[in-house]
């Protein structure tokens, strides 16, 4: 039997590989592939679903796209500048084994929405724009879905807004343009608005510069709220702040649009009486970058990151400095608990045509290195990824990375940074071919298997290579849904190695204990890697109820 998964598993890859494009040269910091010239839409929006395939959509409002909908499917907008009937998609599913795309129907604005995933595996997705500001749709993972769409399901309107999956299963909704609120889906009898003081405190008139707030469920089951320069600790369920930070040291902004980028990084030891949790927020414009654009200034973006032990008694920000600045970069968690930060501009601000002079390199973050030889540069893409840009992590440790259209319309030609409709991959270093040998691969248990909490997980791996024990490490990684250069509901956990033995030939097991409860893993379906020398296996998806 784990013969014939280990042969199904090398099948999958092959078939895999196989159905991509050629790619650039291997290189030890990366490599990139262009996956579509054009998927039709612009990707702003992005979510990996547990069939392997990544949901995507634009807005419904700056014209036809190039990808046609199904004869008769029409969205109909009497309120739009650009096209009142548009019988264009403005949603795709893309399919990553296959690198093939199809159109998904959209009834209403989504433009600047939010969004992330049931426990179930559906994808919930909130407000927008114009006729979409009240929406909550719906899309569930199957070969032929598409969206469904509720027209009032939610309590304010919502552009700009922050998701986060809680560990009763819901999803709260935070904030947006002139709402310093917060509400929750699905709705159930609780009141359907919170007032939260906080936002409007961050507010800057004219600006705002604290939208699309970075918002991460805390091991004690608050909410670590990021807003502007500053955060507090929600007790969301009696709608109390619990704990006020300090404000990051020199006062510069990091929401949008002076767009920087954040990530709670790996939680680990996760057995432990006191588990800590760390949030590192990178990038971002300096105060007044904005107005500054707008009138063709454009300011030098920041090249700092705040980091800061959230569950510390008395939290401090420790400034690091990054190798490139970046304003509207993407922050993804890899496997081996690393953080790539990717897309962006070194200059200028968020919004229409306010960016200047594209970061193409990404860099890497290595956050249990010395502070001074944390961040790495990594090898650049030819495509510049400016505003309304997207990056995703995949089952196959690739990142996935799409979007930029920093314009009201698509314009192709006669801008700086024409609208982009391309899909690229990036490859990390780790999945360069001289370390086949160290790769594990995962032949038991099965993908798709169900894990509860606090239980006792055995995992077998094949790894041909030599192999050090304890170098063998397993980690979870929730799929995030990511625009605007924050990635709503992104975790990963290091389960760890609490026994590894050699069980035959190149086959390893390894024992870990599950997570202990919803606040540090809400329900849901997660990416499971197991890493060995910082090279990670491909993944499976467990679910975890």
């Amino acid at each position: 039997m784990a013969e014939m998964s280990t042969l199904c598993t090398f099948l999958f890859s092959l078939l895999l590989f196989a159905s991509q494009p050629l790619i650039l040269p291997t290189a030890a910091d990366g490599r990139w592939q262009l996956l579509q010239k054009s998927i039709g839409i612009s990707s702003m929006h992005m979510q990996l679903l547990k069939n392997d395939r990544v949901v995507m959509y634009d807005r419904t409002d700056f014209g036809p796209s190039t990808l046609p909908l199904a004869s008769g499917k029409c969205h109909n907008d009497p309120t739009t500048t650009a096209v009142q009937v548009d019988c264009t998609a403005h949603s795709v599913e893309y399919d990553v084994l296959s690198n093939k795309f199809r159109a998904l129907t959209v009834q209403s604005n989504v433009w600047c929405s939010s969004g992330g995933v049931m426990p179930d595996g559906k994808l919930v997705q909130t407000g927008g724009f114009s006729d979409g500001e009240l929406r909550v749709r719906v899309f569930s993972p199957c070969e032929s879905c598409d969206w469904h769409e509720t027209p009032n399901g939610l309590a304010a309107k919502r552009w700009y807004a922050t998701n986060h999956v809680l560990p009763d299963g819901r999803q709260i909704v935070v904030g947006g343009r002139e709402q310093f609120n917060y509400e929750f889906v699905p709705k159930n009898i609780a009141a359907d608005m919170f007032k939260l003081h906080f936002l409007s405190e961050t507010n800057e008139r004219g600006v705002e510069n604290n939208l699309y707030p970075f918002v991460f469920l805390n091991v004690d089951g608050n909410l670590f709220i990021f807003a502007n320069n500053r955060a507090i600790l929600l007790d969301y369920v009696n709608n109390k702040v619990v704990k006020t930070y300090p404000k990051i040291p020199g006062g510069e902004p990091r929401s949008y649009p002076s767009t920087g980028s954040a990530v709670l990084l790996p939680l680990k030891n996760l057995i432990a009486a006191t588990i800590q949790a760390e949030v590192l927020v990178c990038g971002g414009a300096p105060k007044g970058s904005f107005v500054q654009a707008l009138q063709g200034k454009f300011v030098k973006a920041l090249d700092t990151c705040a980091r800061i032990s959230i569950t510390d008694p008395k939290p401090k920000w420790v400034l690091e400095t990054m190798p490139l600045a970046r304003v509207m970069g993407d922050m993804v968690l890899l496997p081996n608990g690393k953080v790539l930060v990717i897309n962006g501009a070194r200059s200028g601000s968020a919004g229409w045509d306010l960016g200047r002079d594209p970061v193409l390199n990404p860099v890497l973050y290595m956050p249990d290195n010395e502070i001074e030889s944390r961040f790495k540069i990594l090898n650049p893409t030819n495509i510049p990824r400016m505003y309304h840009s997207t990056a995703v992590l995949l089952r196959d440790g690739r990142v996935l990375v799409g979007g930029s259209n920093p314009h009201a319309y698509y314009n192709f030609t006669g801008v700086l940074y024409p609208t982009e409709l391309s899909l690229e991959a990036f490859y990390p270093g780790y999945l360069d071919a001289k370390f086949n040998n160290l790769r594990p691969t995962i032949v038991a248990p099965k993908s798709m298997s169900g894990i509860r909490y606090s239980k006792k997980l055995k995992i077998q791996v094949v790894i041909t290579g030599e192999v050090t024990l304890n170098l063998l490490s397993v980690t979870m990684v929730s799929p995030a849904f990511n625009t605007h250069s924050f990635s709503m509901n992104q975790r990963l956990l290091v389960l760890g190695n609490d026994k590894v033995m050699a069980s035959g030939k190149s086959t390893y097991k390894i024992e870990v204990m599950t997570p202990g409860s919803g606040n540090l893993a809400p329900a849901g379906f997660y990416l499971l890697f197991v890493v060995h020398q910082d090279i990670p296996s491909q993944g499976i998806w467990v679910h975890l109820k």
